[in-house]
């Protein structure tokens, strides 16, 4: 029987000249790709914010390069990193057996990278990457999603109950000093009907009436009472009217917020495992991609997309000096304010959706004579024609604020008579001449929308749209698992959210590099 060969292990025994971290990482690894980018960068500011003095600080260059390393393998936690980081061949070779704990790692990542630190270093990648030609910055694909936060699931406040408790403690504040003033002679004044209240106020106003009352001799069980309730006022009410008072300012312009993340605001997300249209702490982000890189990102507390665009298509602006030639993005988007902004102020071409568009594209809605959109119109006598040949005139127009403060102007329309029509029980709901409302402005501005979304260049951009934000959100949700925030607060977050933009760039940009990818293939958009 022949011998058989085996390699033994030489387990815990010296070497002389054992092997180099260089031999032990490939020349075509993804670690020295994303080292070689990084090496390329500026990042003069983030040197800048160390003070010096005291113990030598670890290279910001290599904790740079340990998150983003981490961030493309799928590790978002410190503690993680600070475990591979003594390891995993990789880390050990960027790190050069340098070993910083997990509190220097988070440390780096949520202060040194904030004050806008790292959005010039993902500017600065993504400027590279043009540079490459790998990508363009003259089209703008832009989709949101949401994520979770790490807050607390349970910890909500609504604006609807902060507001309802605390006008229910101000009108029985209100009725207290009314009979505490009527019970120790106070003669009227502006404040007898006051329904709000400040802290300070509350506690002077009812020392004030307590003193009165102390000199005042106690007789009948009501008085007695009285002076109870007043203490309990007094200790009771500014304590929750400063609760209350603070929630409001916390929320701002939202309806909602985290106890454990005050940015946080409470939303629908698609990931609802119970089925059951739970509100959850979250986020919403807004991307614009090109050829599937992300080349901007925005991190946003209202839960709609509509009031997004304009914040984030000036961000774009201020991280490259331009908006781009076209701006491409779905239904969510298409809003009167946002198709002025697009069409009048910056004057880009918007491949931009609005909520009727497939609908008024059928064939089904063409045969609704009915609707207002299908009457024809005289602008001489600014009339609409029904299909019984009755008019529906001018009767008056009205101003409507939306929201976000957006100014638009509706014109009414009235039948001159309906009255015998055999077509009303179609065209009217209810009783009386047919009322309509017609938006002049944003029809003019559906119109333009219409026209380049059916063109050719808007048929290709709209196929495109499909395949570059939401396979990006894809990717990194569900193929590399970033589907809940680590860290608290809108700017924390903007980091995490960025450097996990950042691995995907760079993950992508590895696969172009090492022949993984045709180049050509990512130039699609362009």
């Amino acid at each position: 029987m022949a011998k058989l060969p085996i390699k033994y292990s030489l387990q815990g025994q010296d070497e002389l000249f054992g092997p180099s971290l260089e031999d032990l990482v490939p020349a075509n690894d993804p670690v020295r790709i994303v080292s070689a980018v990084l090496d390329s960068l500026d990042l003069s500011d983030i040197y800048a914010s160390y003070q010096g003095g005291g113990a030598a600080a670890y290279d910001p260059l290599m904790m740079l390069k340990i998150i983003v390393y981490g961030y493309l393998c799928n590790v978002y936690s410190g503690r993680q990193l600070a475990r591979l980081i003594k390891r995993d061949v990789n880390f050990m070779w960027l790190t050069h057996y340098e070993a910083p704990d997990f509190r220097t790692l988070n440390y780096f990542r949520s202060v040194r990278l904030a004050d806008g630190a790292f959005d010039r270093i993902f500017t600065q990648v993504v400027m590279l990457l043009n540079e490459r030609g790998v990508v363009s910055l003259e089209q703008q694909f832009i989709d949101g999603t949401k994520l979770e936060s790490v807050a607390n699931r349970y910890t909500f406040v609504w604006r609807g109950t902060v507001e309802k408790n605390k006008a229910k403690l101000e009108q029985r504040l209100s009725a207290v000093l009314k009979h505490a003033r009527e019970a120790v002679g106070q003669e009227a004044d502006a404040k007898e009907n006051q329904t709000e209240f400040t802290p300070e106020e509350v506690k002077e106003t009812i020392a004030d009436l307590k003193e009165k009352l102390a000199q005042k001799p106690i007789q009948t069980q009501e008085e007695k009472d009285l002076v109870k309730t007043l203490k309990h006022f007094e200790k009771d009410a500014p304590e929750r009217l400063t609760k209350y008072n603070k929630s409001l300012e916390i929320m701002g312009k939202r309806n909602s917020y985290s106890k454990t993340d005050h940015d946080a605001t409470f939303m629908r997300l698609k990931e609802d495992a119970m089925k059951n249209g739970q509100t959850k702490p979250a986020y919403n982000i807004q991307i614009a991609t090109n050829g599937q890189f992300v080349t901007n990102y925005g991190i946003y507390q209202k839960p709609t997309d509509q009031g997004t665009l304009i914040k984030f298509v000036n961000s774009y602006h201020a991280r490259y000096g331009t908006y781009g030639s076209e701006v491409i993005a779905d239904s969510g988007y298409g809003s009167e304010q946002n198709y002025q902004y697009l069409f009048d102020t910056i004057k880009v071409t918007p491949y931009v959706k609005y909520n009727m568009f497939h609908i008024n594209l059928s064939k089904a809605f063409q045969k609704r004579i009915f609707h207002i959109d299908n009457m024809p119109y005289c602008s001489e006598g600014n009339y609409y024609t029904c299909p019984n040949a009755r008019k529906l005139l001018f009767w008056q127009s009205r101003e409507t604020i939306s929201d976000l403060g957006f100014k638009s102007i509706i014109s009414i329309y009235r039948c001159e008579d309906c009255s015998g029509c055999p077509y009303a029980y179609k065209c009217r709901k209810g009783d009386g001449n047919r009322t309509v409302q017609v938006n002049f402005r944003n029809n003019k501005y559906r119109a333009k929308a219409k026209e380049l979304l059916t063109s050719e260049t808007g048929l290709k951009r709209r196929g495109q749209r499909y395949i570059e934000p939401e396979a990006v959100f894809g990717d990194i949700k569900h193929n590399h698992g970033f589907k809940r925030f680590k860290l608290k607060g809108q700017e924390k977050v903007g980091i995490e959210f960025g450097l996990a933009a950042l691995a995907h760039n760079l993950r992508k940009f590895i696969r172009i590099v090492t022949g993984e990818i045709c180049p050509e293939t990512v130039k699609m958009a362009a």
